[in-house]
């Protein structure tokens, strides 16, 4: 069984920390799986491959979504931060700044 998602012993972790940590791990195969999906389909020539390419990166966009759901109804700090980010217009960073600060109590 691999261990490289921990920096603890795994051992000493709780059960569900241990479950968070493999949920991050692949949340970020996810992430990294549609980026090989988007280079693929960048440049596949072949257009009856990059529809089936294009059919396995909404199954990546799909998976990478559900374990960012998961992870976020297991943290609330990190929920409240992304709800004042996701799905919102402007300025990305000032809402990122904001939304830190009110989940800290510092409006």
């Amino acid at each position: 069984m691999g261990t490289d998602q921990y920096h603890e012993p795994p051992s000493e972790l709780p059960p569900e920390i241990r479950t968070f940590a493999r949920m991050c791990a692949s949340l970020s195969e996810e992430a990294e799986a549609i980026g090989w999906y988007v280079q693929r389909i960048a440049v596949e020539p072949d257009e009856e491959s990059r529809s089936i390419m294009k059919d396995s990166l909404g199954e990546e966009f799909k998976h990478f979504s559900m374990e960012l759901e998961f992870l976020l109804r297991k943290t609330p700090q990190w929920r409240a931060i992304a709800g004042g980010i996701l799905f919102t217009d402007g300025d990305i960073v000032d809402h990122g700044e904001a939304s830190e600060a009110a989940a800290a109590g510092e409006e």
